[in-house]
């Protein structure tokens, strides 16, 4: 069984969305796309440095249109399930047809806002932690009033919260723990400071068209399936402010009989925590078209099997 997932926020690098663009029709979407929302996602998949997209209204909507456009090339592929983390959520969404293309994309473009916004109030942050186990890990942040946004599994845990707090990390880690890293993001997300830009996405979902998804869809609140486009709706709306579980995804994935797993551009982040917590699932990335032949040879294997 082959599971198609989409990475978060962080995985975007200068330039990186360049080779997608010589993809037959690719230019054309992505400047429709651009025109649809309001932002340039071709100067930012190309031509924008790392400061500019590291900024949360530009790095959710990239990181989503790279997602599409990367699936696109992949063909007409029907995975046993979808999955998205953080942002990649609304990826996973336009996949199996609870909103259109067009109406993810504005949909992230108004999360961008209004995450942003909200992290302008105060300065935060996310920092992954690599090593120890949980059983350390969370009551050491709770002491230090971090949340743990992300629990990955495959021993990470993000944790996220004030400048101030995530310094007192990186002075006092907790045990086992080997190395706090800094994320490449603009504030603490799916925590309480995020809080703000719930209603405003609240108030953009009342006017979406919304499907029942086509295909298998893991929710990254608590890595059930959802079978409701309206509920998956509901859940990325509250998603900002809450943690995402992807080592329950991982299970779920793992319950379901995954045997195969293909991460989007910028594929990377979901495929090294898959190695780990998933022995014996293949798994390629989607970095650069250059992965396509091997992942559609993937794709086929399980088509066939």
């Amino acid at each position: 069984m082959l599971v198609l997932v989409a990475p978060g926020q962080g995985a975007q690098t200068p330039g990186f969305l360049t080779p997608w663009l010589d993809l037959p029709g690719a230019a054309d979407r992505l400047a429709a796309w651009s025109d649809a929302i309001g932002l340039d996602l071709v100067h930012y998949g190309t031509q924008a440095d790392a400061d500019a997209i590291r900024d949360t209204a530009v790095a959710q909507p990239l990181l989503v249109a790279a997602g599409l456009l990367s699936a696109a090339a992949l063909g007409d592929i029907a995975p046993g399930a979808v999955a998205g983390h953080s942002v990649g959520e609304i990826t996973a969404t336009a996949f199996a047809g609870v909103l259109s293309e067009e109406a993810a994309l504005g949909f992230v473009r108004k999360r961008g806002l209004g995450m942003a916004e909200a992290a302008a109030v105060t300065p935060t942050g996310m920092a992954a932690l690599l090593g120890g186990e949980p059983e350390n890990v969370l009551p050491h942040l709770e002491k230090l009033g971090l949340t743990p946004a992300n629990v990955n599994g495959a021993g990470q845990i993000v944790a996220a919260g004030t400048a101030e707090q995530l310094a007192a990390l990186e002075a006092d880690k907790p045990e086992g723990v080997r190395r706090v890293v800094a994320l490449k993001v603009a504030g603490a997300f799916h925590t309480h400071h995020m809080a703000p830009a719930v209603a405003a996405l609240d108030e953009a979902a009342k006017s979406l068209a919304i499907a029942d998804p086509k295909v298998t869809y893991v929710s990254n609140a608590d890595g059930k399936t959802v079978a409701s486009g309206q509920e998956i709706v509901a859940r990325l709306v509250n998603q900002v402010s809450n943690p995402v579980r992807w080592d329950l995804c991982m299970e779920t994935f793992k319950e379901l009989g995954a045997t195969a797993l293909v991460e989007l551009c910028p594929g990377g982040t979901l495929t090294g925590l898959a190695k780990r917590a998933m022995p014996g699932v293949k798994t390629v990335a989607l970095k650069t078209p250059a992965d396509l032949d091997a992942a559609r040879e993937l794709i086929a294997e399980h088509a066939s099997a």
